[in-house]
């Protein structure tokens, strides 16, 4: 009879399906780089280092502590894109800092969230300069804007962000 009990067997099928894993995992990330440039993204996490260059062994310009705040990505390489923020720094920051969600950030002093997509319809809220909000539904000169709850239509000439659909 064989040798059924070293358990080799086994250790072949285990390690041909971490190989499939992987290569599966890497053509998730070559896919996922196939975007036109430039488009939008946002931050995934509560703290975000954007770096001079595109590794960790380059030093960080500018640490991000605002989930959600949006970037525009205009360069990639590898697993490393280069963005922009709303003041215009650009830097570099790995792919699983940034999420497809589109958000906006409130760039005028103050903007009126209202209950419809109309300058005559009621205004619900005012988001201040600096507001990061999601968005939705984003036609004509409108877009939702959600804000942790808040949520009311915005006028896009208000807000940076994944606004261009």
């Amino acid at each position: 009879m064989g040798n059924i009990g070293n358990g080799s067997g086994l250790k072949r099928l285990l390690l041909g399906a971490g190989m499939v894993a992987a290569f599966a995992a890497s053509g998730m990330a070559i896919a996922g780089s196939a975007k036109k440039v430039p488009y939008w993204a946002s931050l995934s996490h509560d703290e975000a280092r954007m770096r001079v260059g595109p590794s960790l062994d380059y030093p960080s310009n500018w640490i991000y502590r605002r989930r959600d705040l949006p970037v525009k990505v205009v360069q990639v390489l590898g697993l490393w894109r280069k963005v922009e923020d709303a003041d215009g720094a650009q830097g570099w920051m790995h792919v699983r800092l940034l999420s497809d969600t589109p958000t906006a950030i409130v760039r005028a002093d103050e903007a009126p969230l209202r209950e419809s997509a109309s300058e005559g319809a009621r205004a619900l809220f005012r988001a201040e300069r600096g507001v990061v909000g999601r968005l939705s539904d984003c036609s004509g000169d409108w877009c939702a804007f959600d804000a942790k709850g808040q949520r009311g239509y915005v006028k896009i000439s208000d807000i940076w962000g994944a606004t261009d659909k």
